[in-house]
């Protein structure tokens, strides 16, 4: 059953769910969680629901409930999960088959898989043992029953999966095993070359950076007045293509994919390839984006606002659709699944819709909210809401327009070669009565920075009045509401797990901090670095209705918009 179900979505108050549908495009599981992935070999897939992870039957029912922080996708028939005290090995019938947590867990390769405990490496067996101990500064996963640990600093060695020393070398950095050769370092902070399995010296150190081998071939790279150049060489350390060129990929069945920059001296901005054999003949011009890896023949690749499958030839294959959108495509079986401008679907082969997300929301009989797309530039993207069915269709204009604004849909210049990406999206919170409350999510990321910004803005809108209200509207007029919720936030600070504020940075709200409602909940909180590090995200404090209901104003129109009285 397992290979005929897909994850798909649906759009609703509450935002997106997930579910399963079969290969006619119909959910044979209903759409109910935040995350679903592809199903896998043992019939097995992993779901999210309430930003906690389980694993689901072919059938939808849970083997291993919604408990862990993260969950890996099965390999090896067996799944990495994660909570807050510790990583567990999970079967292929949901039994937690490890009788102690560890630090750390990597996913299994050829049987084994490293794990970390007191800062030392070691390997564990399918059936959670400790099959070599932790005694390694750091270790890799096995690759042809041999595997590259370090022994101590400057000290590596080459181990069998009994753990027995095969080789050992000493320089400074050993790793990258593949085809026989490995990645060295001859000085600390020097050039890197290759040595065979018994230490023997194939390729001088002579790459600021190297690659394993895969069939014969790996990539390297030169930095030249500060800019990385690929090239690529073969097992005697020539160069079947030249480093002259801002990004290579391997991407099997004897293929490459070679990159050159969008704008010579800014590689940051993006690049376009061309597809070329593993002997260096070159098959195309410098035409793709969004290069995938070659399977069965094929090989997802973008250009301009087209995604398709090329053939080994690097042309767009004649079986199959090219689609509108900017992302990929895999297969499964004669099913296509398309992730086009983040949004997914399913097609044939002949590019008939098998299944596309929704783009109406229908809040009741009468309110509407329809999904409409602003793509002006190809970096630039915003699905962004515009109600229907209000009362007075000036006022629902007015909304509509001022949920654009605040959905960043703004002038962008089509042709002009951002800086910058900018996606935009949008769940419907929460509706009742006549409040519908909007969740804006943004993300904009300088090409070349550390990570991309979020933005996030709730719009808690009444769909009679078009008023967009703001945070003191739900207390009475004069009501010290600005202390009695900074106060309570801060006893949440003080007797909760928020180790990660930053000392002394919450000196309290502000009078139109940004806040939700739900039916029995205030939502407040804050912007990354506002009070917290980047990574702790929107830091948001939930404060029951029940606790502050002597300030509310429950003869006001906000509370009255969704609460009967």
């Amino acid at each position: 059953m397992y290979s005929k179900l897909f994850p798909a979505y649906v759009h609703q108050v509450g935002g997106r769910k997930w579910g399963y549908i079969g290969n006619n495009g119909i959910f044979r599981i209903s759409p109910q969680w935040g995350q679903a992935r592809n199903y896998q070999q043992n019939g097995l897939a992993v779901v999210m629901k309430d930003d906690l992870y389980g694993v689901i039957n072919g059938k939808g029912s849970y083997i291993v409930r919604p408990f862990y922080q993260y969950i890996t996708d099965y390999q090896d028939e067996r799944a990495i999960a994660s909570h807050t005290n510790g990583a567990s090995v999970l079967d292929s019938d949901g039994n937690v088959v490890t009788t102690q947590l560890y630090d750390y867990i990597g996913s299994y390769h050829e049987g084994l898989a490293v794990f970390n405990q007191d800062t030392r490496y070691g390997y564990l067996n399918k059936n959670g043992e400790e099959a070599i101990p932790a005694q390694f500064v750091s270790a890799t996963p096995f690759v042809d029953g041999k595997a590259i640990v370090q022994i101590e600093e400057q000290v590596y060695a080459l181990i069998s999966k009994t753990g027995k020393q095969l080789h050992t070398y000493r320089y400074p950095f050993v790793g990258q095993y593949g085809n026989g050769l490995l990645v060295f370092q001859a000085e600390e902070d020097g050039k890197y070359g290759y040595v065979n399995e018994a230490g023997k010296i194939i390729i001088k150190p002579s790459f600021d950076g190297a690659q394993a081998f895969q069939g014969g071939r790996a990539v390297v790279y030169r930095i030249v007045d500060g800019k990385y150049n690929d090239g690529l060489i073969d097992k005697s350390g020539i160069y079947i293509m030249k480093p002259i060129y801002d990004d290579i990929q391997l991407l099997g069945e004897n293929r490459v994919a070679a990159g050159k920059a969008l704008v010579e001296d800014k590689p940051f901005l993006g690049r376009r390839y061309a597809i070329a054999t593993t002997n260096g003949v070159f098959l195309t011009d410098y035409v793709y984006e969004n290069v995938l890896p070659y399977d069965q023949g094929l090989a997802s690749v973008q250009a301009g606002d087209e995604t398709f499958f090329i053939n080994r030839k690097g042309t767009a294959s004649p079986q199959m659709p090219k689609l509108q959108g900017q992302g990929f495509l895999s297969l499964s079986g004669k099913i296509i699944k398309a992730v086009v401008n983040f949004e997914t679907i399913y097609v044939n082969r002949d590019g008939s819709t098998i299944y596309k997300p929704n783009k109406t929301i229908r809040l009741n009989n009468q309110y509407r909210v329809v999904r409409r797309t602003y793509h002006p530039n190809r970096d630039y993207l915003v699905y962004y809401p515009m109600i229907g069915g209000m009362p007075d269709v000036n006022i629902e204009k007015e909304v509509n327009h001022q949920l654009r604004d605040l959905s960043q849909v703004k002038p962008v210049d089509e042709e002009k070669q951002l800086e910058y990406t900018y996606f935009g999206d949008f769940d419907v919170f929460f509706f009742r009565k006549q409040l519908v409350v909007f969740e804006l999510d943004g993300s904009l990321y300088y090409f070349g920075a550390a990570h991309p910004m979020p933005t996030k803005v709730f719009a808690n809108i009444d769909l009679i009045s078009g008023v967009f209200y703001e945070l003191k509207d739900l207390f009475k007029t004069g009501s010290n509401y600005v202390e009695v919720l900074s106060a309570i936030i801060a006893q949440q600070i003080e007797s909760g797990d928020y180790s990660y504020v930053f000392p002394g940075s919450y000196q309290g709200i502000s009078p139109n901090q940004p806040f939700y409602v739900d039916e029995e909940h205030l939502y407040i909180y804050f912007n990354p670095y506002e009070i917290a590090p980047y990574v702790a995200g929107f830091v948001t404090f939930t404060i029951p209705f029940v606790e502050i209901m002597d300030i509310i104003k429950r003869n006001g129109d906000f509370w009255s918009s969704f609460h009967e009285e």
